[in-house]
C-alpha cells in the first residue's frame, strides 16, 4: 500500500513538472499570431559578406574556406548603397507586410552592433548597425519585422561541429564543442537584438537540421539538446508577443508560434525538404526564392515572372499560409533590377487582388489542378490559376448554392449549378490573365 501510494505521488509530481514546462502563449502572442496569419506575404532577406563571392550563402560550406581566409570578406564587405527606407519601401510596395531579415547565417557573420563577437558589420568598413537601421525605418513605415538567427556556426570553436553535417573543413581546430559556451553566446546575442532595436516581431531559426541524420531517415532526433525551453522562453519573456518559428523540418516543438515549409507549399514537398504535416493549430509560412539562390549570386538568372509568384502566393494562401519570398542583395547593398520589377509588378497585382489573400482562410477545397480558393467569412474566392480543360470547374464537396457568383473583375455572372460530387461553376480561365477569380458569397 505504502508503495502503490509513493508510485501515486511520484505519478503526480511528474505530471505537475511536465504540466508547469507546458509553453503557455500570452494573450499578446495569441493576438501576433492572428495579425501574421492574416498578412500573408513578406519579404525575406539574405545579404551579408557571403554576397561578396557571388556564389550564394553557403560558399564558405561549398568550397571550404579556411576560418582565416573567410575573415577577409569583413575587411571590404562596405555595402555603401544600402537604404534602409527603399528597402521598406520596396516591400510595402510589393503588398508585403513584413519583413525577416538575416542577422546571422551559418557564416556567423553578425548584421548588428554585437559585443560578443568581432565578426560583426561594426568592424567593416561601413561601421553602421544594420539591423538597427532596418528596425527602426520598419517601424517608421509601419511594417512588421522578424529576425533571422542561425542556430549552427561555421567558425566557432564552441559549437558542437564535431557532431554537425556541415561546415567540416573550414579549419577550426577540431576541439570538442561546448554547448553550454554556446547557449550562453546564442542567448547573450539574442538579448542584444530583443532588447536594442525596439519591437521586434518574431525570431526565425535555422540551422536544427545540421546536428540530425540526414533528411529522409526515419529518425529525426537531434544529436544534441538545444535547450529551447530556454531559448524559446528567454524570447518570449523579453517580447511576451514575439513569434519563435523554427525551420527544422518537423511538427512543431513547443514554444513555437508558427510552422515554417521551406521551398514547398505545405503538403507538396518537391524539393524534398519539407515532409512534415502541416499543422491546424498554428499559423503557416513557407518561404521560396525569386531565382534559384537565397543568397546573390552572381550567374543565377533563373528569374521567377510576375506569374510565378503570384501563383506561389495564391498557392500559399489556399493551403492556409504565409509567403516569405525573398531577395539576395548585392554586396554594396543594392537589390538588383530584376527582383525589384518583379516585385513592384506583384505589387499591381495585390493592390488590385488583395482582397482575395490578405486575412482570409485557406483549405476551403483540396488544391485543384485548376487552381485553389481562399475564404473570408461568408465571402469565397475561386482562383482558377490554370485551364481545367472543360467549360466549368468543380468545387468539390460543396452542397449549397450561393446567393451570387460572379467574376472578380467586372462583376459579370457566373452560372453554376449543384451536382453530386460539388458545385460546377461555369466557367473557364482567361488565358489573358494570371489568375480568373470568381467571386462567391455564401446565405
Amino acid at each position: 500500500m505504502i508503495a502503490k501510494r509513493l508510485f501515486t505521488v511520484c505519478f503526480l509530481l511528474l505530471a505537475l513538472l511536465q504540466t508547469k514546462a507546458q509553453y503557455v502563449p500570452t494573450k499578446e502572442n495569441l493576438e501576433a499570431r492572428k495579425a501574421f496569419e492574416a498578412m500573408r506575404f513578406g519579404l525575406f532577406i539574405h545579404w551579408g559578406p557571403f554576397s561578396i563571392p557571388g556564389s550564394g550563402e553557403w560558399v564558405m560550406n561549398n568550397r571550404n574556406i579556411k576560418v582565416k581566409d573567410y575573415n577577409r570578406l569583413k575587411d571590404f564587405f562596405n555595402p555603401i548603397e544600402f537604404n534602409a527606407a527603399a528597402y521598406v519601401s520596396l516591400a510595402k510596395s510589393a503588398g508585403m507586410k513584413y519583413i525577416t531579415l538575416i542577422t546571422r547565417h551559418h557564416d556567423g557573420f553578425s548584421m548588428w552592433d554585437t559585443k560578443y563577437s568581432d565578426f560583426n558589420i561594426m568592424n567593416t568598413p561601413y561601421k553602421k548597425d544594420i539591423v538597427k537601421m532596418l528596425a527602426n525605418e520598419c517601424h517608421k513605415q509601419g511594417i512588421k519585422l522578424f529576425l533571422y538567427y542561425s542556430l549552427l556556426d561555421w567558425r566557432r570553436e564552441d559549437y558542437p561541429h564535431e557532431t554537425g553535417k556541415t561546415g567540416q573543413k573550414t579549419g577550426r581546430l577540431g576541439k570538442k564543442g561546448d554547448y553550454a559556451s554556446y547557449l550562453q553566446f546564442m542567448k547573450n546575442q539574442l538579448t542584444e537584438l530583443l532588447t536594442k532595436c525596439g519591437k521586434i516581431d518574431g525570431i526565425w531559426f535555422d540551422g536544427h537540421w545540421d546536428q540530425t541524420a540526414p533528411e529522409g531517415e526515419k529518425d529525426r532526433s537531434s544529436r544534441i539538446n538545444w535547450k529551447y525551453d530556454e531559448i524559446y522562453g528567454l524570447i518570449h519573456k523579453l517580447q511576451p508577443w514575439a513569434l519563435i518559428g523554427n525551420n527544422h523540418h518537423l511538427s512543431p516543438f513547443s514554444g513555437e508560434d508558427f510552422q515554417m515549409f521551406e521551398k514547398d507549399l505545405p503538403g507538396e514537398n518537391k524539393a524534398g525538404l519539407s515532409f512534415q504535416e502541416p499543422s491546424d493549430q498554428l499559423p503557416i509560412e513557407t518561404c521560396e526564392t525569386m531565382n534559384d539562390s537565397w543568397g546573390f549570386n552572381l550567374t543565377d538568372n533563373k528569374y521567377k515572372s510576375e506569374k510565378q509568384v503570384v501563383h506561389f502566393l495564391v498557392g500559399a494562401a489556399g493551403r492556409n499560409a504565409n509567403l516569405l519570398l525573398n531577395v539576395g542583395p548585392m554586396p554594396n547593398g543594392k537589390i538588383q533590377e530584376e527582383f525589384v520589377d518583379t516585385l513592384q509588378a506583384t505589387g499591381k497585382w495585390m493592390a488590385k487582388y488583395g482582397e482575395t489573400i490578405y486575412g482570409t482562410k485557406g483549405n476551403v477545397i483540396k488544391p485543384q489542378t485548376w487552381g485553389l480558393a481562399t475564404r473570408k467569412g461568408k465571402t469565397i474566392y475561386v482562383h482558377l490559376l490554370n485551364d481545367s480543360g472543360a467549360d466549368y470547374i468543380v468545387l468539390p464537396g460543396f452542397d449549397q448554392k450561393p446567393k451570387s457568383a460572379v467574376l472578380f473583375d467586372g462583376g459579370a455572372k457566373v452560372q453554376y449549378r449543384l451536382e453530386n460530387g460539388g458545385l460546377h461553376l461555369m466557367v473557364k480561365k482567361d488565358p489573358a490573365s494570371i489568375d480568373t477569380i470568381v467571386k462567391l458569397e455564401l446565405p
